[in-house]
């Protein structure tokens, strides 16, 4: 099990992104957009660095649902591979089937 407020922070930094996807993306569009003039584009550029770092949606983490581990993450399935194993092996997960030969 992850630390408490290492799972609560990262819940904290995707609420965030979340608020301020809208507001980011408008201001990136301006920044990269080349028919604009130079002082527009370093004026959102100036207003985006001036967002709090935590909405930026490049740092929040992937984590287990269940168990909240950060590593052995599987994508699909929004657990780790320990929760896997377990969840499998109890039957839970349907399709899942342990391998033998």
């Amino acid at each position: 099990m992850a630390k408490k407020s290492s799972i609560e922070k990262n819940k904290h930094r995707a609420q965030l992104a979340k608020q301020y996807a809208g507001r980011r993306k408008r201001l990136k569009a301006i920044a990269e957009d080349k028919s604009a003039s130079m002082e527009e584009r370093f004026a959102a550029r100036l207003k985006l660095a001036e967002l709090p770092r935590n909405s930026a949606p490049s740092r929040l983490r992937n984590r287990c649902e269940i168990t909240g581990r950060p590593r052995g993450f599987i994508g699909k399935m929004r657990m780790s591979r320990i929760a896997v194993r377990e969840l499998g092996a109890q039957g839970l997960i349907p399709g899942l089937v342990k391998s033998s030969w």
